[in-house]
């Protein structure tokens, strides 16, 4: 009991650090190994489940594709893992692919360029969001030579709501 305490806990204080294994409702749905489905946070949980269920979703794969980028904090390349990859049957009955980042919208902009002190939690925030800007440019790149969309889902588009 104690246990399941400290989970409820952490989630409502910190809702994108909890993780666990997918298991899958439509095995055949998945590109990838369907019993090697991990989730970092909830809201990848959530967004699992959409595609899991979700008809229009004829394929999806968590963190199945490989993005070489060039990251800006050390001049190197690096591999980035985008969270999703989906194939859906769209209104119009055309077919799309779609690389899709959840992030939390706090991550999806600059962080103040002239705080008031510029402390560690501050530099960190530059260097997470230099590297993030750079995934995301490789990654709306490598789409438009593949034939795909590159979009950031935040918790706006995955209706979260905070009290």
């Amino acid at each position: 009991m104690a246990c399941l305490n400290i989970l409820i806990i952490n989630y409502l204080y910190n809702p994108m650090s909890y993780s666990g294994r997918y298991i899958t409702k439509n095995p055949k749905k998945y590109r990838g190994d369907s019993q090697r489905i991990y989730y970092r946070s909830l809201w990848e949980r959530k967004f699992m489940v959409y595609c899991d269920t979700n008809d229009a979703v004829i394929e999806w794969g968590s963190e199945e594709v490989i993005i070489p980028y060039l990251s800006p904090w050390d001049g190197r390349i690096h591999r980035y893992f985008p969270d999703f990859y989906i194939k859906v049957k769209q209104h119009n009955n055309t077919i799309k692919k779609f690389i899709i980042e959840v992030k939390p919208k706090k991550q999806c902009s600059p962080p103040t360029a002239k705080p008031k002190r510029k402390t560690k939690r501050w530099f960190n925030e530059v260097k997470t969001w230099g590297i993030n800007e750079a995934k995301w440019k490789y990654a709306t790149e490598w789409c438009n030579n593949n034939d795909m969309e590159f979009k950031i889902l935040t918790e706006d588009h995955l209706n979260i709501r905070y009290k």
